[in-house]
C-alpha cells in the first residue's frame, strides 16, 4: 500500500504545490458546478412535476365530473315518473313504445347534462325481462345474462343501493368503443318504500378519456390507468406498460408524487384516485426536458475547460518560481549532512520565508548537536544500572549455592525430607532465575508444580493431595513459565489451609479442538466469599492471578483467556491459550 501511494503522491515540491491546486481548487470547483447544475435540473423536475400534477389534478376532477354524472343521472332516472311507470308496467304500452320513451329520456339526460362526450353509456332493466339501452350492443341481449351480473349482486350493493365496478366488461357495440372495460356504476331503482322496481348500469369509457387526453398534451407523455394492486387497466399509448418497479414505487405511498424511473430514463409523476382506489400515472421523458439545459451545459463546460488548461499552465509556473529557492536550500542540507552536521547554512544569500528557513534549521543542527551528546550520555547511564543489575543476580545465585550446601549436609546426615525440600526449592529458584525464556514445556511447568507441591505438603502435614489428568500428546505443549504454581498456591494458601478436613486440588489439562489448550485447577477448599473475608487480616496483598491474567494478556492478546467460578465447594480456576506443539516432541512423536 505504501508503494502504491509514493507513486500516486508526487515527491517533489513543485508538483505538489500543482496537484494541490488541481485537488483544492480545480476539482472543488468542478464537484460545485455540477452540483449547480443538478440542482438545476431538479428545480426543473420539480416545476414539470407541478405543472404536471396540476394536469392529473384536473383529469382527476374531470373523472370525478363524469363519475358524478353518472351518479346524478341514476338519481334522475330514478325519479323520474315515466321511467318508473314504464319500469313497472310495461303492459300498458307495447315494447315499441317503451323503448321510445326510454331513449328519449337518455337523448333529453345528454342534453340537460351537457354529456357531449359520447363515452357514457345508459343500460336499465326492469323486473319483467325488459332491457333498455343507450347504445347498440355488441352481442344480442340475454335478460337473465345480465340480471345475474355480479354487479347486480345486493351483497356488493352499498347502503344507497348502488356501488361501482372499475373492469366491467364492454357491451358497446366495437364501432362506438373498442375498449375492453368499463367503468360502470350499478344500482337498483327504488320506490319511496324502497322496494324496487329495475336496475341500472351507467358505463363511462375510461380508455377513450384517456387517449383524448393525451391527444391534448403537448409534451411527448403517456398517461397510465394502473390499481393500487399493480394490475393495468388502460395507457393513452398502445401497446405501452410500466415495468413493475415503477408500479412497486407507486404503490409506497398514495398521496401525489413524482420520481426518476432511471431505467427508462423518464420523470413519474401520479395521483391516487381514492374512490376508485386507482392511479393516474403520467410518464415524461427526461430527454424531452432538458434539451435545452444540455446544450447550455455543453457549451459551458467547453468554455470551463479551456480556462481551466489556462489556470493549470499558470499554477505550474507559479510552484516552480516558488520551488526553486528551495531547491538551492535542499542542497545545502546535503552537504550538511555529508559533513556530520558540522557546519552551517549561510544565512546571507537569502531573504523573507526562505531565510526565516534556513535560520531555523542552523537553530536545528545545534539542537541536533546537543541531543546527540545527551544520548551518548544516556547509554553511559544504561550500562552502568545494566552491570548493577548483573550485581543483583549474585544473590539468587547465592541462595542456589547455599541450597546446595544444605542439600549435601542433609544427604549426609540421611535427612531425607530436608534433601527433598532443598531439591524442590532448588528447581523453583532456578526457573526464576532464567529470564531468556517465557514459554515452557507443558511436562517442565508440571515438575515445578511437583517441587512446589512437595515443599508445602511437608509444610502441611500432607493435609491435601493433588491430582493430574492429561493426555501424553500434550506434555510437549508450550504454557508460560510458573503459570500453574500460582494456582496450585493460592488453592492451597487461601483454599485448603482455612479448611477443617482433608483437602483435594484436581489439576486437568486437555486439548480443545484442534487450536487451543485448556488448564483447570479445582479445589475442595473454602471458597471466595470466605477467603474475601479473610483478606483484611493480610498484610500484602496477592498479585498471583493479576500477574497471570496480565501475562497471557501480553503474550496471547484475546486469545488467552482466563475465567475463575467459586462455590461453597471450592473454586476452579480455568485458563485457555492457544495450543503450541513443539518441533522436537513432534519429530519424538513421528519416530
Amino acid at each position: 500500500m505504501s508503494k502504491i501511494m509514493r507513486y500516486l503522491i508526487p515527491q517533489k515540491l513543485k508538483y505538489r504545490l500543482f496537484m494541490a491546486f488541481v485537488c483544492l481548487v480545480l476539482l472543488p470547483f468542478c464537484v460545485l458546478n455540477l452540483y449547480n447544475y443538478q440542482r438545476i435540473e431538479t428545480l426543473v423536475q420539480q416545476k414539470i412535476s407541478q405543472q404536471s400534477h396540476s394536469q392529473l389534478e384536473q383529469m382527476y376532477r374531470t373523472l370525478e365530473d363524469q363519475m358524478s354524472i353518472a351518479f346524478k343521472t341514476l338519481i334522475f332516472l330514478q325519479q323520474d315518473d315515466t321511467v318508473r311507470s314504464v319500469l313497472r308496467h310495461p303492459e300498458q304500452h307495447d315494447a315499441l313504445e317503451n323503448k321510445r320513451q326510454i331513449e328519449n329520456i337518455f337523448m333529453n339526460l345528454n342534453n340537460s347534462f351537457f354529456l357531449y362526450n359520447p363515452s357514457v353509456y345508459f343500460m336499465i332493466l326492469d323486473l319483467n325481462e325488459s332491457v333498455y339501452t343507450s347504445y347498440p350492443p355488441r352481442d344480442p341481449l340475454m335478460y337473465s345474462e345480465l340480471r345475474n351480473l355480479p354487479g347486480f349482486d345486493p351483497k356488493s350493493m352499498k347502503a344507497g343501493s348502488y356501488h361501482w365496478v372499475p373492469n366491467d366488461p364492454n357491451y358497446v357495440l366495437r364501432d362506438l368503443s373498442t375498449s375492453a372495460y368499463l367503468l360502470s356504476l350499478y344500482a337498483y331503482l327504488e320506490d319511496s318504500q324502497n322496494k324496487p322496481y329495475g336496475l341500472a348500469r351507467i358505463s363511462i369509457d375510461y380508455s377513450f378519456w384517456l387517449r383524448s387526453v393525451h391527444k391534448q398534451s403537448d409534451l411527448q407523455q403517456q398517461y397510465f390507468l394502473v390499481t393500487h394492486a399493480g394490475e393495468d387497466i388502460s395507457q393513452s399509448v398502445p401497446d405501452t406498460v410500466l415495468p413493475g418497479k415503477v408500479k412497486a414505487e407507486i404503490a409506497k405511498q398514495k398521496d401525489k408524487q413524482y420520481f426518476i424511473d432511471k431505467d427508462s430514463n423518464s420523470l413519474i409523476n401520479y395521483i391516487y384516485v381514492e374512490s376508485l382506489d386507482w392511479y393516474i400515472v403520467n410518464r415524461i421523458p427526461l430527454s424531452v426536458l432538458f434539451v435545452e439545459i444540455e446544450e447550455l451545459k455543453h457549451q459551458y463546460f467547453l468554455t470551463f475547460f479551456v480556462l481551466m488548461g489556462g489556470f493549470l499552465a499558470m499554477s505550474f509556473i507559479i510552484a516552480t518560481t516558488i520551488t526553486r529557492p528551495l531547491s538551492h536550500l535542499q542542497n545545502k542540507m546535503k552537504a550538511a549532512v555529508q559533513k556530520n552536521l558540522k557546519i552551517r547554512l549561510p544565512e546571507h544569500k537569502f531573504h523573507g520565508e526562505i531565510l526565516e528557513l534556513t535560520q531555523t534549521f542552523n537553530t536545528m543542527l545545534d539542537d541536533t548537536n546537543v541531543l546527540i551528546q545527551k544520548l551518548k550520555d544516556e547509554e553511559r547511564q544504561k550500562e552502568v544500572v545494566h552491570f548493577q543489575m548483573l550485581l543483583a543476580q549474585t544473590n539468587p545465585h547465592f541462595l542456589l549455592n547455599t541450597l546446595n550446601t544444605i542439600k549435601w549436609i542433609a544427604i549426609r546426615h540421611h535427612n531425607e525430607d530436608i534433601t527433598n525440600m532443598t531439591l524442590s526449592l532448588g528447581k523453583l529458584l532456578e526457573a526464576s532465575l532464567n529470564t531468556d525464556k517465557e514459554l515452557i514445556y507443558l511436562k517442565d511447568e508440571l515438575e515445578l508444580v511437583q517441587a512446589y507441591v512437595h515443599i508445602q505438603q511437608v509444610r502441611y502435614a500432607h493435609k491435601f493431595e493433588v491430582t493430574y489428568e492429561y493426555e501424553e500428546n500434550i506434555l510437549y505443549a508450550l504454557v508460560p513459565k510458573l503459570s500453574l504454581q500460582p494456582l496450585v498456591e493460592n488453592a492451597i494458601i487461601h483454599g485448603i489451609a482455612p479448611l477443617p478436613g482433608q483437602g483435594l486440588i484436581q489439576i486437568r489439562m486437555l486439548r480443545e479442538g484442534q487450536s487451543r489448550l485448556v488448564v483447570e485447577v479445582q479445589d475442595n477448599g473454602v471458597g471466595m466469599e470466605r477467603t474475601q473475608k479473610n483478606k483484611a487480616e493480610r498484610k500484602r496483598p496477592g498479585i498471583g492471578l493479576s500477574n497471570i491474567q496480565e501475562r497471557l494478556r501480553l503474550l496471547f492478546k484475546t486469545e488467552g483467556t482466563m475465567d475463575i467460578v467459586s462455590s461453597d465447594q471450592g473454586v476452579t480456576i480455568r485458563f485457555v491459550i492457544p495450543f503450541l506443539l513443539s518441533t522436537p516432541y513432534e519429530s519424538e512423536h513421528q519416530a
